[in-house]
């Protein structure tokens, strides 16, 4: 008889993988969210759309929920795509944080947010995640070049010359590449342009240590252990941090040309193990293209936005990002 099968790792016990490969995930339901309780102050409402169905490979569909401020219906305005953060592994537009800081966002910077789902690893390693990002604004281009668009008007039909793609850790690294994918301006996207993206602590990784990741503290809800497994699950199997996707200037890859790129805001706390890393992405993509605005807010750890959208700092970030999308709408 063979051993009976015992967990090899553990993603907070949300996600766990079994010696003989089993996949065990909680449902969104079935997770306790008692310290990021849903903070919605009605100023915004919200619905729930398919945008990819399934596919031959047998994922599920995807959703991605719409969210508008209620005082702003009768008019067009700028949108914002949404890329929620979870190491590749977790995370939803339905979890608490995420909605609440859609909320946030929408109501605050009155814009339409836009915050799809994507395939989540091990069940589906990368490069998925930014296949199923790149689909989902694909799927508001074939909304702007309908002839019949397919949802209500007032949902859809708003300023597809003003997009914006925020990403929060794992979606901050989606950004990146969604930005190196569609390069300045967007052209493939038509009429749909992309002006800016906004990269909230980009997960980055790599094979070498930086000092914030070898001597930060261990944060409320991440450590290097944590990143480690996230690595390892998330990557195609066998690679290392050093792969492209998670080391945009590691060994392995690329050389990035000068220019290439619609403007960054790139953003992270003091305190976060991440912070050397996304300080040095910064630094790197600036030397490329001069529109790359560093943010670093002192004694934040990571989250400090998403987990806390109604917050004295986050006012102060959202005072940053509407100051980059003044900078960038034209």
């Amino acid at each position: 008889m063979g051993s009976i099968p015992h967990v090899v790792e553990d993603c907070l016990g949300i996600l766990q993988v079994y010696s003989d490969g089993s996949i065990f995930r909680l449902s969104d339901d079935q997770i306790d969210f008692h310290n990021f309780p849903i903070k919605d102050d009605g100023s915004v409402i919200w619905k729930d759309i398919i945008y990819n169905n399934q596919n031959k490979d047998g994922k599920d569909s995807l959703y991605l929920r719409l969210y508008k401020p209620k005082c702003m219906a009768n008019k067009q305005l700028p949108i914002i795509y949404f890329f929620h953060g979870g190491g590749f592994c977790v995370g939803s537009r339905v979890w608490p944080n995420c909605h609440s800081c859609c909320i946030r966002l929408s109501s605050v910077l009155e814009t339409l947010v836009i915050a799809p789902d994507y395939s989540l690893a091990p069940e589906y390693r990368l490069p998925a995640a930014m296949d199923d990002a790149f689909a989902s604004i694909k799927w508001l281009q074939d909304q702007a070049l309908s002839n019949k668009i397919t949802y209500d008007d007032s949902w859809i039909n708003h300023d597809y010359d003003r997009v914006y793609v925020i990403g929060d850790s794992s979606g901050g690294n989606i950004a990146h590449h969604l930005a190196l994918r569609l390069g300045v301006g967007s052209p493939e996207l038509a009429p749909v342009r992309i002006r800016g993206y906004v990269l909230m602590a980009p997960f980055f990784g790599g094979s070498v240590r930086t000092k914030s990741e070898e001597e930060g503290p261990d944060e409320p809800f991440l450590n290097m252990q944590i990143l480690d497994r996230f690595w390892r699950l998330s990557l195609p199997i066998g690679a290392t941090p050093d792969h492209p996707l998670a080391n945009p200037f590691g060994p392995l890859s690329p050389k990035l040309q000068p220019k290439k790129i619609d403007p960054l805001l790139v953003i992270v706390g003091g305190n976060e193990l991440l912070k050397d890393r996304v300080e040095y992405y910064a630094s790197k993509m600036k030397e490329l293209n001069e529109d790359v605005h560093y943010f670093e807010f002192e004694e934040m750890q990571h989250g400090f936005f998403t987990n806390d959208p109604f917050s004295q700092v986050a006012d102060l970030v959202l005072q940053e990002i509407k100051c980059f999308m003044c900078k960038t709408s034209s």
